[in-house]
């Protein structure tokens, strides 16, 4: 690792930064990618995602014992079920670079938009519903832990465009999708 100027240690890090469907209704794809370009850090992947439940569960297990209460809405919330059919989709990025997770955190703000700063993404762009639902146009890994686990979720090893976590080669045989 190395110090920086304000002694303060510096790490490679990669942080997946999905672009919620509230963002996509709300046209701030390219604002908010400017806004995270502050950061200097290299985009490594980016695809659109349809969200399935299985994916929603898996990304958001943690809040099925914190907030049951809230579990299903969010999950509507994150497939786009809330939006409107053409937006039942979101953008995903993974972002790396010197400090990362951190440096997307505090671009993003507060995950509960009135508690954001106004001049983050969050406080700038998000809102809570009646329902108590934080829509917060972005979600960004919260630790190293948490972004290894969501990269993984949300990306296939050979749709980074750098070999970012170990990987392993397999003969498997599956049905897929070509164009005619």
């Amino acid at each position: 690792m190395a110090e920086n100027s304000n002694n303060t240690k510096s790490k490679i890090q990669q942080t997946l930064v999905i672009i919620k469907p509230d963002g996509l209704k709300k046209s701030l794809t390219g604002n908010i990618l400017t806004r995270l370009s502050e950061a200097k850090l290299r985009i490594v992947g980016a695809k659109a995602v349809r969200v399935s439940r299985e994916l929603a569960e898996k990304h958001y297990e943690d809040l099925k014992k914190r907030k049951p209460h809230l579990f299903e809405h969010i999950l509507d919330y994150i497939q786009g079920k809330l939006h409107g059919k053409e937006y039942e989709r979101v953008l995903a990025f993974v972002y790396e670079g010197e400090n990362a997770i951190e440096k997307v955190r505090a671009l993003a703000g507060a995950t509960n938009p009135e508690e954001a700063d106004p001049t983050t993404i969050r406080g700038q762009y998000g809102r809570v519903t009646t329902k108590g639902i934080f829509e917060n146009v972005l979600h960004c890994s919260e630790n190293e832990e948490a972004a290894e686990r969501e990269i993984k979720l949300w990306f296939e090893p050979d749709e980074i465009v750098d070999c970012i976590f170990p990987t392993e080669t397999r003969e498997v045989t599956i049905k897929k999708t070509f164009w005619k």
